[in-house]
């Protein structure tokens, strides 16, 4: 009878490869700086999501206005640090004006 040798493929090193690739494309966009222009409404199921537009600063968007979910306190002329600028938050159904 002959030596035969068996393959073994490394799964591991592959999907650390993998891994380390995706990982590369998530962290891929730098922070920009967003500046809050206008109210547009509160959502969540409690309300505790203001849903507000705002006017990209800096990046490949500067000047867009986008529309934004943000949680916690904030006002007009905040400015907000995004980790993306490409995904925009979906309008709020009805009519939800806030006036200040």
């Amino acid at each position: 009878m002959g030596n035969k040798t068996q393959k073994v493929k490394d799964n591991k090193n592959q999907q650390n490869q993998t891994a380390s690739s995706m990982a590369g494309k998530l962290s891929e966009g730098e922070p920009v700086n967003a500046v809050v222009q206008e109210f547009v409404g509160r959502t969540g199921a409690r309300g505790e999501v203001t849903q507000v537009i705002v006017q990209i600063l800096d990046g490949p968007n500067k000047g867009r206005d986008m529309r934004r979910n943000v949680k916690g306190p904030v006002k007009i002329g905040d400015l907000l640090t995004l980790r993306e600028t490409e995904i925009e938050a979906r309008k709020i159904k009805g009519d939800y004006r806030r006036s200040i």
